[in-house]
């Protein structure tokens, strides 16, 4: 298995190589397009020399956010993102022994469990953890029971609506259809 969201190979390969980094590319996964947020983590371990969650989580604030800021920068609000990578490292840390799989590994967990232990971190509504559930039903090799229905809709097979569907330039360009659609409906709502 290996994941292409970004288009970068290096950053490609440390999404899948690093559950840590995969968590903190979905949380960046918002108002900046899903490329550069999923780039993010590769960013980030190369400017502070490391993708642990306790020193990432300990890293001073400041030196942390100006990692966030230089060019071309991690984030569009690169302060407050660089907080919440903080606070969520700190939950890994905390909470999972600095272990980020151990969210859907340990105890083999159930779908709902996943979604449940995935809505707990910093920075993961509703939405965001069911898309991250079917990220790992779908191409991370998660299949823990019930992990469809627990992510519904992004679970659904053959669909094109969130990054969980990203193999390809041709599903990037669905997906991102599909998103158009989404808004254009809200608006017109």
């Amino acid at each position: 298995m290996t994941l292409h969201i970004t288009g970068d190979a290096a950053a490609d390969q440390l999404l899948t190589d690093d559950p840590l980094a995969l968590l903190i590319g979905m949380l960046l996964d918002q108002q900046v397009a899903m490329e550069t947020a999923f780039a993010g983590p590769l960013k980030i371990a190369e400017r502070a020399g490391t993708l642990d969650a306790s020193a990432l989580a300990s890293f001073d604030q400041d030196a942390f956010a100006e990692l966030f800021k230089a060019t071309p920068a991690v984030h569009r609000f690169p302060g407050s993102m660089a907080g919440r990578v903080q606070a969520l490292c700190a939950a890994i840390a905390q909470d999972w022994a600095g272990d980020a799989a151990a969210i859907w590994r340990r105890d083999d967990p159930d779908g709902q469990t996943v979604l449940k232990r995935l809505k707990a971190l910093p920075g993961f509504g509703e939405q965001k953890a069911k898309i991250f559930l079917a990220l790992l039903g779908k191409q991370y090799g998660y299949s823990g029971d019930g992990w469809r229905e627990a992510s519904a809709p992004y679970g659904e097979d053959a669909s094109h609506r969130s990054v969980a569907d990203i193999v390809s330039p041709e599903s990037l360009a669905l997906v991102r259809e599909h998103k158009r659609a989404m808004k254009a409906a809200a608006k017109g709502a």
